[in-house]
């Protein structure tokens, strides 16, 4: 990574994490079986807690990494709680993106040779219509192929994209087997997997497909279950189709367009209003309408208008429903194929038209505010996409507006097309979205913000749509409709359901991008026969939702979102004709779709390390000698199904029994952990599927589901083709897998994008780092620590921090704010201990030093397990970490707290106060300020009888309104009370500071009186209060005892401190002991002072000097010549004389001389001495 200097510290911690790693896998500390019936173990909690398993056409990144590390740290949090953790892992290999990757390597072979030579890349890309290139709201339930871009970078070609993962040409060629595929990556992924330090149980791994007989077996069980119960229907489903071939084009039937699926489109049907014009009067009678296709129905609201391209061509077509739409011949041949016709692949031509034949057209549009609208001209629409008629939103679209304001703007341009001013002048923008950082009429702000003349501003226009469509989709909020009020995101459903059940509009499909077939035909999108599963079965739906009701989802919005997906969730299609997978039981012609067999999967973790025994196509032995031909659909009810039978079967019973025990000691599943995008799919059919395998035993549903953001990388979306992108192995190289660890729990924890910023990471591993070094210097040092009783102010205070830290960071971990216990656990705690080395002076408890080292290394450890678990073993424990206990916290004393906090705030406002006084005498002519000397600090028992009234007054009026009233209230019940009227200046200002502390310390900060001694808090931390700022003395009185100045400026809570400077003469101290890092200082000396005072103001000078008692003073027999002569290297102390104790230094500062009062003797001691530091 640039900027490094060096990589010993992070060798370092990657050397410590091999050895640990080395540790757990021969100790096999993951390896989680279920206890014997009445044991110890059995008493004990469990925890079952897993990730979606990951698909296996590449190595993991760091986003799936972000989302699994949720899971990661829970477990080892709760193993630390006591709990039996089981972490299984799986990968997924169903679907067709294997399939059509291996199927193109083959073709690229066969078209190109081997090596391949591909034709040189002109680097021309066809650019979308401006109006048409709008960003597209992923329905993330079609798969993972959305992500294709991103993954991939730039690689035209699939040799390419292999090349890009570092795959030499030999290396390629067996990935045209999709075989290679399930042996080459799942082994990638769990060394990837192993090295991050994932806490998951080998043996219970397995990828999925009929390549593995064993899960082959158990989806085919549960969808035989499915099906029995009535759950799965046979129908017409959108599939891509080929009208030459007449049959379903799937990825490898396709010369280009792999990996596009059908796109749903809402089409909003504007009504022609009578009279039609010229050339639509044979249509006259006929309910007529412009259909446009739009991915934003819930915008409708805000509709001003239509556009047609003048010169485009549009045909008026015959529908089923005895209504005539007008569109493209395009659309019109999908629609066909959808049931919009009376003959499927038919349409009935009723007209012609060019796009000027039904400009100035009124119509009747669904939702929008004006009771008809026009059609206008746009001259950028195109017909590759959609229908050619375009509804336009200019409050929420740019492009609408810009061409809005055009044609407002430009009377020639109306004239040009026979538009009339009433057809456009009277028509603005609606707001009907507020999207933070927008306002409600997004596309205007945009539009203005970057200086869009006209709709010709392509450029300007495209950065437009890009900054406004996808924020206000995610984030803005409906401020009209009966949708007012909700996000953007959970309406869209909503708002198309109710346009559709009102026939106001219509679902239509188009393929995502343009197909054509290895026959060269242009595909579309057709309705045809599937399987599907019927989530909209209203029982299945309710069941389904009281299940809901009973999972911790962490987070409102996840359980909002859940709640919306399940109000529009209908079917789903659960059936392919082409990829990987297991066949259809009953229908063998058909496979299971990837989304279909992978929502009961975690019931199939319990017993696979029964039936694999950890290879993970289940081609080994089994631990229980069973092969897959004996898991039968009988034995599989047996093994999840309390009260099945046993089953007609060869394996043993207790074989049977050992499988049942296994699931019914694990399952439920406790915590479910994946990104935000897997709710409206993945996670709620996960929650659909367990109802409907165990409809009468809740017991088996679902208890906690984790939902998370995506992962920034340095604030931008990761995505190969920028070249922002980091794998798993990546990630683990630069920064360790702690170090990689750390930041991801510093990312984020909400459901919005969270952020991993490499200079962060790179931050967390000095800190891991320094925090290692720390422990190793406190062991060594450890022996010379003070002992004995844990008494004092700052010990106590210490105890009570240390607990507050360990309860804070437990309530965070249970709520999986991992973000949040980082900082209590580490960044807080970290401060705990800097904050008692300082206010001790260095003179720190043993016994609280290795309680902090203890009790921090047990907080990280979910978090950073290696690096803690080899300080676990620095500390001297023999047992691993990850089965250590969570610190016991002790009591946390809140008023000692309070108490530390003040003389902190009270120090802070010592330290500001002298820095003010130091740069006062700043300027060209003043002359420097010199520094105190010695302080008295002010303490108020009571307040100022005028602070006194305000007081009791916002107490009085925070218990009539429940809570502080605005300034006006409490101006108006302040202004007439008499003891107010010399103070008026100061009062507001003081009820300013008053509100802000009730904000910050609550109703205590309205107290007359502190709950503590403040002067005893002071008086015992005189010795950290002149070192902290830099004195030789400082009093503590009550401002009772000084003038009047001093007893208005003092209040309870608030010391007042008062800096004076004694005079001083300075001496020059010389150290002559050989080979030290002591030097030569020069040292002010005042009236009064002896050895230990000089001593203790070295100290301050050099830091090197530990313990003022350890350093003795000396003066040169002969004043003027001592100095003078070359000391004797054996004899540093030759011609000197030991300063006693008991000896005072005297001082003329006008003749700047120093004495030495000993035994009443006057002895001079010139201006140099000599210190010695034992």
């Amino acid at each position: 990574m640039e900027g490094r200097k060096g990589t010993a510290k992070l060798n370092e911690l990657r050397e410590i994490e091999r050895q640990v790693q080395e540790r757990w896998a021969r100790e096999k500390v993951f390896e989680m079986d279920a206890p014997p019936i009445g044991s110890e173990e059995a008493k004990k909690d469990k925890f079952l807690a897993c990730f979606p398993y990951p698909y296996m056409n590449g190595r993991l990144h760091l986003g799936h990494t972000f989302s699994l590390s949720k899971c990661e740290f829970a477990i080892g949090y709760q193993r630390l709680r006591g709990k039996r953790c089981l972490f299984p892992f799986g990968l997924h290999c169903t679907g067709m993106p294997i399939k059509a990757c291996a199927d193109k390597l083959k073709r690229e072979m066969e078209e190109f040779g081997y090596p391949p030579r591909f034709p040189a890349d002109t680097g021309d890309k066809p650019k979308d219509s401006d109006r048409d290139s709008e960003p597209i709201i992923k329905d993330k339930s079609k798969g993972k192929k959305s992500k294709l871009v991103a993954k991939t970078g730039t690689a035209k070609y699939q040799w390419q994209i292999m090349q890009s993962l570092g795959l030499s040409d030999a290396e390629i060629v067996p990935f045209a087997d999709p075989h290679h595929w399930l042996t080459y990556f799942p082994q990638l992924c769990k060394k990837d997997l192993i090295d991050m330090g994932l806490k998951v149980d080998w043996r219970r791994t397995f990828i999925t497909t009929d390549v593995n007989p064993y899960y082959d077996s158990f989806v085919r069980w549960q969808f035989l279950k499915l099906k029995e119960r009535g759950k799965i229907q046979f129908g017409k489903r959108y599939t891509i189709y080929s009208p030459k071939d007449g049959q379903p084009c799937m990825d490898h039937d396709r010369s280009t367009g792999e990996g596009v699926g059908p796109q749903e489109y809402t089409l909003i049907k504007m009504k022609a209003v009578e009279p039609y014009p010229e050339k639509l009067r044979s249509l006259q009678g006929k309910p007529v309408y412009l259909v446009a296709a739009t991915l934003r129905p819930e915008t409708m609201y805000g509709q001003t208008n239509c556009w047609v391209r003048p010169d485009m061509r549009y045909i008026a077509m015959a529908v089923v429903t005895g209504e005539v739409f007008v569109c493209t011949r395009r659309a019109a041949k999908n629609m066909s194929y959808q049931g919009f016709t009376a003959e499927n692949g038919k349409v009935e031509v009723l007209l012609e038209l060019v796009g000027q034949d039904i400009i100035g057209m009124a119509l009747s549009a669904p939702l929008t505010s004006y009771q008809v609208i026009y059609t206008l001209p746009m001259l950028n629409v195109k017909e590759e996409k959609g229908t050619g008629i375009v509804t336009s939103v200019p409050s929420d679209a740019p492009d609408d507006f810009a061409a809005l304001r055009d044609l407002k703007k430009k009377q020639p341009f109306r004239e040009k097309y026979g538009i009339k001013d009433e057809m456009v002048l009277p028509f603005d923008p609606v707001p009907i979205i507020e999207v933070p950082g927008f306002g409600n009429l997004s596309a205007v702000t945009v539009c203005d913000q970057l200086k869009i003349q006209s709709q010709n501003d392509k450029d300007k226009l495209q950065d437009a749509k890009e900054r406004v469509y996808l924020k206000g989709f995610y984030e803005g909020v409906m401020l009209v409709g009966e949708e007012k009020g909700k996000k953007v995101q959970d309406v869209k459903k909503s708002v198309q359901k109710k346009m559709v059940d009102k026939k106001e509009a219509v679902i239509y499909m188009e393929p995502e991008k343009q197909v054509i077939s290895r026959s060269a035909d242009e595909c579309v999108v057709a309705l045809c026969d599937q399987w599907y599963l019927d989530y909209g079965e209203p029982l299945w739906k309710a069941h389904t939702k009281e299940s809901l009701s009973r999972v911790n989802t962490f987070l409102d919005e996840v359980r909002k979102n859940f709640d919306a997906t399940m109000d529009w969730l209908h079917e789903h299609a659960c059936s392919r004709s082409f990829g990987l997978g297991t066949k259809i039981p009953w229908d063998p012609q058909y496979v299971i779709e990837a989304l279909s067999d992978s929502t009961i999967y975690m019931a199939f973790y319990t017993v696979a390390h029964l039936l694999q025994g950890g290879v993970f196509d289940g081609s080994g032995k089994s631990p229980l000698n069973i092969s897959p031909d004996q898991m039968t659909p009988d034995v599989w009810d047996y093994i999840f199904f309390s009260q099945a039978p046993l089953p007609n079967t060869d394996i043993p019973i207790d074989s049977l029994q050992y499988m049942k025990r296994e699931f019914e000691y694990w399952y439920p599943v406790d915590l479910r952990v994946s990104g935000k995008d897997l709710v409206p799919n993945h996670l709620t059919y996960y929650l659909y599927n367990h109802c409907a395998i165990w409809p009468d035993d809740s017991s088996k549903w679902p208890k906690a589901i984790r939902a998370n953001g995506h992962l920034l990388l340095n604030s931008e979306k990761m995505s190969k083709s920028t070249g922002n992108f980091l794998s798993l192995s990546q990630a683990l190289e630069t920064f360790s897998a702690d170090g990689m660890r750390f930041s991801l729990a510093d990312a984020g924890d909400s459901v919005e994008d969270a952020n991993f910023v490499e200079s962060m990471a790179d931050a967390g591993i000095l800190r891991l780092y320094t925090y290692l070094e720390w422990v190793k210097e406190m062991l060594s040092e450890k022996d010379t620590m003070r002992t004995g009783p844990v008494d004092s102010f700052n010990d106590q205070v210490f105890i009570s921090e240390m607990n507050r830290g360990i309860v804070d960071s437990q309530q965070h971990y249970e709520k999986m704010m991992f973000k949040e216990a980082l900082k209590s656990g580490f960044y807080e705690f970290q401060a705990v201990r800097d904050k008692y080395r300082e206010m001790t002076m260095g003179d720190m408890h043993r016994d609280l030093v290795l309680r902090f080292m203890e009790c921090q290394t047990l907080l990280l450890s979910p978090i950073c397990p290696h690096i803690c678990e080899h300080v676990w073993g620095l500390l001297g424990k023999s047992n691993t970490i990850v089965n250590a206990t969570w610190p016991v916290a002790g009591a946390v004393d809140n008023l000692l707290l309070r108490s530390s906090q003040y003389l902190m705030d009270a120090a802070h406002e010592f330290r500001v106060r002298l820095k003010a006084i130091m740069q006062s005498g700043k300027g060209k002519k003043a002359s420097p300020p010199q520094k105190p000397t010695h302080a008295v600090v002010w303490v108020a028992k009571t307040y100022p009888p005028w602070q006194t009234t305000v007081l009791t007054t916002l107490k009085e009026l925070h218990e009539a309104n429940n809570g502080i009233p605005d300034n006006k209230v409490i101006a108006v019940a302040l202004k007439d009370k008499p003891e107010l009227k010399k103070y008026m200046k100061k009062v507001m200002p003081f009820v300013q500071v008053l509100k802000e502390n009730v904000e910050k310390h609550g109703l205590n900060a309205l107290n007359l009186t502190m709950d503590f001694d403040e002067a005893a808090i002071l008086e015992g931390s005189v010795k950290y209060l002149t070192s902290t700022l830099e004195l030789d003395d400082l009093e503590v009185c009550y401002s009772s005892e000084g003038e009047e100045k001093i007893r208005e400026e003092c209040c309870p809570g608030k010391p007042y401190i008062v800096y004076t400077t004694q005079q001083s003469v300075n001496l020059t101290f010389i150290n002559p002991q050989p080979c030290n890092g002591h030097f030569q200082l020069s040292v002010p000396v005042m009236e009064g002072d002896t050895c230990g005072s000089i001593a203790g103001r070295m100290i301050r000078m050099d830091r090197g000097i530990k313990d003022s008692k350890r350093v003795k003073l000396y003066y040169y027999k002969d004043p003027e010549l001592g100095p003078r002569q070359i000391p004797v290297f054996n004899e540093p102390l030759a011609g000197k004389v030991e300063v006693l104790e008991s000896d005072v230094f005297k001082v003329n500062t006008e003749e700047r001389t120093v004495v030495i009062q000993n035994n009443g003797k006057p002895v001079d001691v010139g201006k140099q001495m000599v210190y010695i530091v034992n």
